[in-house]
Formats: structure tokens, sequence, C-alpha cells
């Protein structure tokens, strides 16, 4: 059921480099999961390297969950006795009394399943060999299971009530707490089929899986990295993480035998992966035409009661504000005194090495500067933050057999979890600013609303963390020491921009092209979905950049395409938090602040565009977007200027 749906907003380590250099920008995936977990699209599995000894108040306190196993096993036992009461409500949902003690009875049940998986994985994830904490996810798997089947008749008889009595419902004040849940249930109705017709879905759906699995199986599987020699001789096994390093190597004829390698090492398995991207779309076609949804990216869009008119004005936005984009890929040739760039040339630092090195920020250090940047929102957040930094609501250090990358689960009722892998490095300590805003977004929700309630969807939770991004970079451009510092913080600044919005809305705009194909009864070939590709990619990257046919193939890397129209609330949250964070900052009276201090509490007890609206910022309009861009594109005026400074420019 909807609401027991949990968020977890994870970074992983190698996903995320590769989305820095691939696509420009950190994953900054927000997976929604069930309380059995379905992580993020790629997951790394790195050896982890050794340390030492860590100090207790760096590491997670799990005893916060649960103290010892007597009090996992006496809340395990405790729901045992509970699964066995649904039965005695079912045909009885007819009456607001007997509802509300099922639906509260649900979220109970789901609280106390959300800790006890929980409480197992974080084990897991602190080591991947702890038995025992396998054997405790086990046994939370195993009694989601049953709650599961227990409730499969809820959600079915409730929407088969007559209409009169549903309306009446949402007038109940019985039913107050459940009314926006009631409420998008009646307006998902119409799209319900008949009971016969649902059984033969759910058949069907049993199969839906299968594109992305067998996409999984061929790009992890299938695919064999490229192996190149570097100056000294020595083999070069091309994975995404090595290419993503090379990618960064001044040698730039080095930097073109990698792109060649490893680009073409994708070719083998195109028509596998074009076959299964169809298979993919056509099956979200198909489903949304028998539910009575207009399109695929309508049924998608309905699920967060998103009006389509966002997604179109989005992709209108960012092509209108294509110019700044061509601005610095044509000041990027300039400096590197190229003909043309190239996407090998697209992420060599415009900086000496030198100083990103300098830029080191152990954690303490990391923690004072986040807590700095994040003044504009108000002591009260501020305090909050610093809270859960001397309280131990984050592992910190990475160690052998410890989960790698990063993320943030908010443990209704406890309090949020972030699992870091630290390494002093300015993007790290981007990740606390990121995952921290995702903690206080499950903070003041928990604090306000019901566990019903309380889950922002993924459309807002993306703001919260990137709104904490901006002022961090905002902060340290702001206050950077040298011309070189500012250049290269200036650029990172540019870079996560220009992933975030532009890649991620060309993916869009890709991703509407094909569904569009498919609907009209065309067929999606490895040579069809090249040739789009390379269409957008100079559309989106103008005459100074030079698009190399092998890089017509890089739509078989995006396993976000299994995720159908999920990619462009990354460009849509950035594009809120910055007007947001730019409302705070320029106003004296503290009414933007206290505005999205409500937007934080107000979790998922609102549609997201109504929570925006409420915040400051209308979704509907393009006024974000082109805002965030000229912001860009003031970004790019400043590097320009003190490129010229330094002499790189005339």
């Amino acid at each position: 059921m909807v609401y027991i749906l949990k968020n977890i907003q994870r970074r992983d380590a190698g996903y995320r480099k590769f989305m820095k250099k691939f696509l420009s920008k950190k994953s900054f995936m927000a997976a929604m999961v069930t309380v059995i977990m379905i992580l993020s699209q790629v997951t790394v599995f790195a050896a982890q390297p050794k340390v030492q000894k860590i100090d207790e108040k760096y590491t997670w306190n799990l005893a916060d969950i649960y103290k010892d196993q007597q009090a996992f096993d006496s809340d395990y036992n405790k729901l045992e006795k509970i699964i066995p009461e649904f039965k005695k409500f079912e045909g009885k949902l007819g009456n607001p009394k007997d509802l509300l003690e099922v639906l509260k009875l649900i979220d109970e049940s789901s609280m106390i399943i959300d800790k006890l998986y929980w409480y197992g994985k974080f084990m897991m994830d602190l080591n991947i060999e702890d038995t025992k904490a396998a054997d405790l996810v086990a046994k939370a798997e195993k009694i989601y299971n049953e709650f599961s089947e227990a409730i499969t008749y809820v959600e079915p008889e409730i929407i088969k009530l007559p209409d009169e009595t549903l309306q009446s419902y949402l007038k109940n004040p019985l039913l107050t707490d459940y009314k926006f849940y009631l409420e998008k249930l009646i307006k998902q109705k119409s799209h319900m089929l008949s009971k016969e017709q649902e059984e033969v879905i759910a058949k069907l759906s049993q199969n839906s899986d299968s594109p992305r699995n067998i996409y999984d199986n061929a790009i992890k599987g299938d695919w064999t990295p490229a192996v190149i020699k570097d100056k000294n001789g020595k083999d070069i096994k091309l994975t995404s993480a090595a290419y993503s390093t090379i990618s960064e190597n001044p040698d730039r004829a080095f930097r073109k035998k990698a792109f060649e390698a490893y680009i073409g090492s994708f070719n083998k398995i195109k028509n596998t992966c074009a076959a299964t991207l169809y298979a993919s779309v056509k099956q979200d076609e198909t489903y949304a035409k028998l539910r009575g949804y207009k399109s695929g990216l309508d049924a998608a869009l309905s699920a967060d009661f998103v009006p389509e008119s966002v997604f179109n004005n989005l992709i209108d936005a960012v092509n209108k504000n294509l110019p700044q984009l061509h601005k610095y890929i044509e000041l990027r040739r300039k400096v590197m005194k190229l003909d043309k760039v190239h996407g090998y040339d697209m992420y060599v630092p415009l900086v000496d090495e030198k100083v990103s090195q300098k830029m080191k920020y152990p954690i303490d250090k990391a923690y004072n500067t986040v807590l700095e940047a994040l003044k504009p929102l108000g002591e009260d957040y501020v305090n909050n933050v610093k809270y859960g930094f001397e309280n131990r609501w984050l592992d910190v250090y990475p160690r052998d057999k410890k989960e790698t990358g990063g993320y943030n689960l908010g443990l209704y009722g406890v309090h949020p979890f972030v699992l870091l892998n630290y390494d002093d490095s300015l993007d790290e300590m981007s990740t606390i600013a990121h995952e921290m805003g995702h903690a206080m977004h499950s903070v003041y929700s928990g604090k306000t609303q019901k566990y019903i309630n309380a889950n922002p969807p993924i459309f807002t939770a993306e703001v919260a963390s990137t709104a904490n991004e901006l002022l961090l970079m905002d902060y340290l451009i702001n206050n950077a020491k040298t011309d070189d510092e500012k250049l290269y913080l200036i650029n990172k600044q540019i870079d996560n921009i220009r992933g975030t919005i532009y890649t991620q809305v060309m993916f869009s705009e890709f991703e509407k092209q094909i569904h569009e194909k498919v609907a009209k009864g065309e067929a999606l070939t490895a040579e069809v979905l090249n040739k789009m590709w390379l269409d957008l990619i100079k559309k989106y990257n103008g005459s100074s950049y030079f698009v190399d046919e092998a890089v017509g193939i890089n739509w078989l890397r995006i396993s976000h395409f299994y995720r159908q129209f999920y990619v462009y609330k990354y460009a849509t949250s950035m594009s809120a938090s910055y007007e947001l964070v730019k409302q705070m900052k320029e106003d004296k009276t503290g009414n933007a602040t206290k505005r999205y201090l409500e937007f934080l509490s107000a979790g998922g007890s609102d549609y997201p565009i109504e929570v925006l609206k409420k915040a400051g910022v209308d979704m509907t309009s393009p006024e974000p977007v082109d805002n965030l861009l000229k912001y860009f594109g003031s970004l790019v005026d400043q590097m320009e200027n003190i490129l010229k400074k330094q002499g790189k420019l005339k």
C-alpha cells in the first residue's frame, strides 16, 4: 500500500562519479522502496579502505532503534499478534469506524516493520558478513510478506464502496488523519478495472520487471570492459570508475583512446538493450491505455498528481535557455585552445589540480562549514542539524565490509540515519549537506505529521537536499580565498547545474520521444535510438561541440529509462530549491524561511505541486527553471571574468 513506502535517499560512490562525468551530476538518487527495500539503480561493490579505529561518535547508535535483541523480539511478537486482527475487518469497511481501525492498525504495523527491517539492514550495511543481521532482515521480510497478504483486501474494498460513501468519508471527522490518503485513492478510482481485469493484469505484472532484469544482466554480466595500455605499457581495464578518472587526464590523446575503447565496448550489447528498452516502453504504454490514461507520460505523472504541463514546460524552458550552456562549452573550447570540444574534453579541470587537492575538509571542519552555510534556514534548522551531528545520526567513515556510497533513511518515531563513506573531499562534504537536507525533511515532517502523511514524494524530497547543496556551494564561492579556488568552485557549481538540469532534461526529452514513437506503433532499434540520441546531443551542446558518432550508443547506459519518466524530477527539484533559497536569501523578514520550514513540515500531507506553491514556488510556471538557468549564465560570466583576469582568455 502507498503509505508503507519509505524514502531512502542514496548516493553510490561509483554511480555518483559516473553521473558527474557522463551525466555531469551526482545521482542524488531518491529511490522509493518498500520496507523490504529496493536500493538505488546502481550498487558499487568496491573494496573499502581499512580504518584502524573509529571514534564512537562518528558511528551509528542502533540502540536508538532497539536496545537489545529482546526489544526486537518484543516488537516482532507484537506484530505477530496484530496480523490476524485484519481478517475481522474484511467486508466491513463500509463502516467508518471499522475503516478507521483497520487504517490505524496498518500504520501501527508499518511502523513496527520499518523498525524491524531497518535495524537489521543498518547492521548489514555496516558489515555485509553479519549473519545475525541477515537473520533479522529475513525475519522482517517474512513478517512483512504475511502483513502484505493480510491487507490485500483493504484498498480494493475501499475503492468498491459507493461514491456517496467515499465522499462522506472525506467529510467525516473520524477519518481526518486519512482524508488525503482517501482523496488520492478516490482520484485513482477511474483507473481501476473490474476485479477480473485486475486479476489478469496482476498475473501479467509478475513479468513486468523482465525487461529491466534482462537489461541488468546485459549491462552487468555480458558487458566486458575494454582494456588499454597507459604510457608505461600497463594494462588498464576501463570500468566506469577507471574511465571516469581518465576523463580528467590532461593528456588529450590518452583521453581520446580511452573514450573510443570505452564507448566501443558497449556495441556488443546494443541490440539486446534496444530490445529490452523497447519492451519496457511498450509495456508502460500498454498498461497506461488499459487503465484509461492518455499515455505512459500521463500515467507516470498521475502517480504524483503532477500536471503534464509541468513536464512540458520544463523541456520548453530548458530549450529556451540552451544558449547559456552553449556559451559555457565555447568558453571551455577557448581555454583549452581546441577547434571543437569533444565529449572527452568536458571533464578536464580548468584549474590546476593542486587547487582541489588543497581543498580538504576533515569531518569536524566539514560539520562546521555545513552549519555555517545553512544559516539562512534559521537557528532552529541549524540546531537540528547540529544535534544530528552530535548524537550519532551519521556513520561517517569507510571500513571493510561496509556498504559503499551514502544514503539517508528517516525512521519515523526514531530519527534519521545517514550512511557516509567520508574521505575529506569537497564532494563528500556536499554529500553531508545533501543527506542532512533529507534528514531534516523527515525531522520536521515527523514532528508535524502522522505516519500516513509524513513521507514526502520524490518530487519534493529532492528539493530539501538540493537546497542544502546550493547553500553550501554559495557559501564556499563567496568565501573563496583565491581566484583559483573560486574558479574551481564556480566550475563545480556549473557542472552540478549542467548535470541536473540540462542533462536530465535531455534524458527526459529522449524518454518522451521514444514513448511517442512506440505509442504510434513504431519500433525502437539500436540504430533508431542512436540517431535520436545524437540529434539531442547536437541540439543541447551547440556549435562548439563536436558530436562523435560513437556517443550515439550512450542511451543504453541510463538505467533510469526503465523507471518510467523519473529523471525529470531531478530538474524540477533543483529549480524549486533554487527559487526557495533565493527567496530566503533576499527576504529580510524571515517569512521565506518560515514558509520553507512549513514546506518541510508538510511531508506528504498534500499534493507536491500544492506544497511547493505554499512554500512560494509555482512549478506549473517556467519561471523557476528560467531563474536557475539565469544563475547558471551568471556563473559562466563570473568564470569568464576570472579567466580573463588570469590571462587565460583574451
